[in-house]
C-alpha cells in the first residue's frame, strides 16, 4: 500500500528537503532522490509513490542553480570553491546526505547523477547501499548539452547550439564529466549499481550511460534496458518493464526492518 504522499511539514531540511514516509515500512533504508537539470522534488511524485509502495521511506529536494544563473554572471562557485553547477550540486547532495542519519539508496536522474556520484565519492559511500541512475550521466556532456539546447529551442538555427554548448558545458564544469571517473574509483568493491536506460533517449544515449560505468570493473552494476522508452520516462511509459526490475534491485540491496531483530 502506498503513501498518502503528504511530506513532513516540519522538516528542518534545507533546499525545500521532504521526507516521504512510507504508510507500511518495510525496510530500514530511506531512497534519496535528486531530480534532474531544471526539474524539482514534485515532478519525483510518481517514483516516490513506488518506492513508498514498496515499503521504503524517501526523501526529495529542490537542487539550487541552472545554467541562467551562470548567463547572468551569478557565478557557481561552491562552499567548497569549486566551480560550476555539478559541483554545486554535489554540495547540496553531499549536505543533505550528512543531515539524514540513517542509511540511504540514492536515487538520481540524468547528467545530475554526476553530482550524486561526486557526493557519494567524498563521503566513501558512507551509510550509502546502492545507486540508482536513471538516463545518465552521459560521458559526453557537450553532446547532451546540445541536444539538450536544441529540443528547448528547436526555433533556432544548429549553429547556435554548438556555439552556446561549450559555454553550457563549462558552466556546469570546466572537467565535464572526465572527473566522474576519478569519483567512481572511489567506490567500494561490488558496490551496486542500477543504470535504467531508454533506446529512443534523444538527450543522452545508452552508449555514453555505459562508458561511464564500463571501465569500472569493481563495481556491482547491472543495467535495466528499455528499448522503446525516452529520457527519464521509463516508469510513465513502460511501468510494467520498470516496477518490477527495481523492486527486485530494492529488494536486493536493502534491509528488511524485522532481520533487525533477528
Amino acid at each position: 500500500m502506498s503513501s498518502t504522499l503528504k511530506p513532513q511539514s516540519s522538516s528542518p531540511f534545507p533546499f525545500d528537503g521532504e521526507l516521504y514516509p512510507a504508510r507500511n515500512k518495510r525496510f530500514k533504508e530511506l531512497v534519496f532522490f535528486v531530480h534532474f537539470y531544471e526539474g524539482n522534488k514534485k515532478q519525483l511524485l510518481r517514483h516516490i509513490r513506488l518506492v513508498n509502495g514498496f515499503g521504503f521511506d524517501a526523501f526529495a529536494f529542490h537542487l539550487h542553480g541552472t545554467h541562467q544563473d551562470f548567463l547572468s554572471l551569478k557565478l557557481p562557485i561552491s562552499p567548497k570553491g569549486s566551480f560550476g553547477i555539478k559541483h554545486l550540486y554535489a554540495d547540496q547532495i553531499e549536505m543533505l546526505l550528512n543531515l539524514l542519519p540513517q542509511e540511504k539508496i540514492v536515487f538520481s536522474f540524468s547528467n545530475p547523477s554526476g553530482s550524486a556520484i561526486e557526493a557519494l565519492a567524498r563521503r566513501r559511500c558512507s551509510d550509502i547501499k546502492a545507486l540508482i541512475c536513471d538516463s545518465g550521466p552521459s560521458n559526453r556532456f557537450l553532446n547532451s548539452a546540445i541536444r539538450l539546447y536544441q529540443q528547448n529551442n528547436p526555433s533556432q538555427a544548429k549553429p547556435f547550439s554548438y556555439a552556446f554548448a561549450p559555454i553550457m558545458g563549462f558552466g556546469w564544469s570546466p572537467y565535464l564529466h572526465q572527473d566522474i571517473h576519478k569519483d567512481l574509483k572511489i567506490f567500494p568493491a561490488y558496490f551496486p549499481i542500477l543504470s535504467i536506460r531508454g533506446w529512443k533517449d534523444a538527450l543522452i544515449s545508452p552508449q555514453h550511460i555505459d562508458e561511464i560505468f564500463e571501465p569500472h570493473k569493481q563495481l556491482q552494476w547491472r543495467k535495466l534496458d528499455l528499448p522503446l522508452a525516452g529520457h527519464i520516462l521509463g516508469l510513465r511509459d513502460f511501468r510494467d518493464d520498470y516496477a518490477p526490475a527495481l523492486e527486485n534491485f530494492l529488494n536486493e540491496v536493502a534491509t528488511p526492518i524485522h532481520s533487525e531483530s533477528l
